[in-house]
This record gives structure tokens, C-alpha cells and sequence, in this order.
């Protein structure tokens, strides 16, 4: 804990792991919370600009707190979703893997869009920034 913030989740199981009683963990996790040593609005904040500091998207950030059972409400109130910054970080992170250049055929076309969605990005943002609009 003293590395990086964890989830009620991530510490439950990391503690099950080593065999101790689901009553004590409990007692153990309920007991942090009081204290506020264990947060998961912290840590989802800490999750979020971790991530988007990495070129991570919305969908990929919200899956991965999901999976370490971020309630969706705090993951809605960390997750920035305006549409003109996840875009500037789609561009950011095209530019970084492609350079300035267009996709001359469809198949770099689709595969740059498939490293895009890989990185959680929407599909509509995708398609603008790989040059095709609907």
C-alpha cells in the first residue's frame, strides 16, 4: 500500500491470497477505510490520471476500474469524457505511432484504428482521427 493506491477489491484479494479469513479481511479492509488508508475514490482518481497521462482512453480506463471493482459512479465522476481532450489524446497518441502521415489504403486505415480502439478509444473519434467521417 505504501507503493500506489489499491482498490477495496485488489486488497481483499491480495489478502485472500495469503489465506486469511473473509471475516478478517473485512474487519482489516473496514478498519482502513475509517482510518481513510484505503479509498477507492482515491484510488480510482489516482487510476484515471495515471492512465490518461499514458494515452489510455475512456472505454479501456473504465474496463480496467471495473475489473477492480470501481463502483460506476466514481468511475464516472474521475473519468474525463470531454470530447475535445479524449480527442487531442487520440491525435496525441496517433501522431506518437504514426507520425503526421494519412493512411494511404484501408487496410493501415483499419489498422490504425484497431490500435486506437486497443487503447480505448470511441469509434467516432477514430474514424476522425484516422481522416475518415461518416
Amino acid at each position: 500500500m505504501a507503493r500506489r493506491e489499491h482498490s477495496r477489491r485488489e486488497l481483499a484479494f491480495k489478502l485472500a491470497q495469503r489465506e486469511f479469513d473473509d471475516a478478517e479481511i473485512a474487519a482489516v479492509l473496514d478498519a482502513l477505510e475509517a482510518e481513510r488508508l484505503l479509498s477507492d475514490a482515491r484510488f480510482a482518481e489516482a487510476y484515471v490520471h495515471a492512465r490518461e497521462a499514458r494515452g489510455f482512453g475512456p472505454m479501456r480506463i473504465r474496463a480496467e476500474l471495473k475489473e477492480r471493482g470501481v463502483d460506476d459512479a466514481l468511475i464516472e465522476e474521475h473519468l474525463d469524457q470531454d470530447r475535445e481532450v479524449v480527442e487531442a489524446r487520440a491525435r496525441e497518441q496517433h501522431r506518437k505511432k504514426f507520425g503526421s502521415r494519412s493512411p494511404e489504403s484501408y487496410n493501415e486505415r483499419a489498422r490504425q484504428a484497431r490500435f486506437l480502439q486497443g487503447r480505448g478509444f470511441p469509434n467516432e473519434i477514430i474514424w476522425r482521427v484516422v481522416g475518415e467521417s461518416d
